[in-house]
């Protein structure tokens, strides 16, 4: 029997300048978890980690527990989140993109190039074994600012006209199991 442990939202975007991962965030509106709900934001930049939501434990959890563990940040040093306490306000629409800010963080994605589900039962998140499925729209153009700063790098496409890819996509109808 699997246990639903998290209901919700998690677009991200991964920058990059040739080789060089720049950037990662990842865009949270949790609508049930075992650890509450509310929305928050997780960059990975500068070799540094920014856990952001009114709920800083909740913030701190996405982090740790899910974000550390995605192949966007497979390799990049991981050191312990610095955890803010600070609103995060998200626009997610499937048609247009996203707009995600807080704490001086602003990430905006656009050009949805297309929409498919998810579903995997072998995610594995420090070595646990997850199911997860959700529908995924990956998009063409996406940036993140810090400060009003713009993060250098850019986004990867790629895939196929019937199947794209893209190293930023916006994730919605998430259910992770365990």
């Amino acid at each position: 029997m699997t246990a639903v442990i998290l209901s919700g939202a998690n677009p991200g975007v991964r920058l990059t300048d040739g080789d060089v991962v720049t950037a990662f965030a990842s865009v949270w509106t949790v609508d049930w978890s075992v650890r509450g709900a509310g929305n928050a934001l997780v960059l990975w930049h500068g070799n540094r980690v920014r856990a952001v939501g009114s709920d800083p434990a909740l913030a701190e959890w996405l982090a740790q527990y899910f974000v550390r563990h995605f192949p966007e940040v497979a390799g990049l040093p991981w050191p312990a989140p610095a955890v803010e306490a600070a609103p995060v306000a998200v626009e997610l629409d499937l048609d247009t993109g996203l707009t995600a800010r807080g704490a001086g963080i602003e990430v905006t994605m656009a050009a949805v190039l297309g929409r498919r589900t998810f579903t995997t039962d072998g995610f594995a998140l420090d070595g646990v074994p997850h199911s997860l499925q959700l529908l995924l729209a990956p998009v063409a153009d996406a940036a993140i600012t810090v400060d009003g700063q713009p993060v250098p790098g850019e986004v990867t496409v790629g895939g196929t006209e019937h199947r794209p890819s893209s190293s930023a996509f916006l994730a919605t109808a998430e259910v992770w199991s365990v």
